[in-house]
């Protein structure tokens, strides 16, 4: 995994157009390094039961890494600080009104995770080496754009996070800057 092709990747950021800024943590952890995917809890408001990079609303005063540290320790208990950001891939922006951005942490070592159970149903630990999977990209009526699909942790993880961990691993794995912003969410995440 290289991290030196993060820390220069081109990105693509996204005006928010009267949508709201959020961002998510892709934390790569461990001497044989690992992400950590979360599947949302059944009780959460927006997007219950889904899976999720740990994340949320960038709040007043926020800018995307302080609102993606902050989220990783409300949900998995993880301090992170600014100097264990590695750079941020391209903003995706979703049919629910956001617009993603996505930091990149490194951690040293084993971490210890503490998920918050009102946000965190379960933590997968990914190995980086297994997001080299062929993503499914599937047509549906309600758009013209191709939906992504990642089979990770034995289920279909879908747009949002499958897009934005396609970018992931194509920049850590291959080195190539993919752009991802035109993959489309399947329409159960569009609310």
């Amino acid at each position: 995994m290289r991290t030196d092709v993060i820390e220069t990747f081109p990105r693509v950021a996204v005006p928010l157009d009267g949508r709201r800024a959020a961002a998510v943590a892709i934390v790569v952890s461990g001497g044989e390094p690992v992400i950590w995917l979360t599947r949302r809890a059944t009780g959460m408001r927006a997007h219950p039961g889904q899976f999720a990079l740990p994340g949320g609303r960038v709040d007043p005063g926020e800018d995307a890494v302080g609102a993606a540290l902050r989220e990783l320790e409300e949900e998995l208990g993880v301090t992170a600080t600014r100097a264990d950001c590695v750079g941020l891939l391209d903003d995706y922006p979703t049919r629910s009104g956001y617009v993603i951005t996505p930091v990149v942490v490194r951690l040293p070592g084993e971490v210890p995770l503490r998920p918050n159970p009102d946000e965190v149903a379960h933590v997968h630990v990914i190995p980086v080496p297994d997001l080299a999977v062929e993503p499914r990209f599937l047509t549906i009526p309600e758009s013209d754009r191709p939906v992504i699909q990642l089979p990770l942790a034995g289920h279909l993880v879908h747009a949002p996070t499958a897009a934005v961990l396609y970018q992931f691993r194509e920049a850590a794995l291959y080195s190539r800057a993919t752009r991802v912003a035109h993959f489309e969410q399947p329409v159960f995440a569009w609310r």
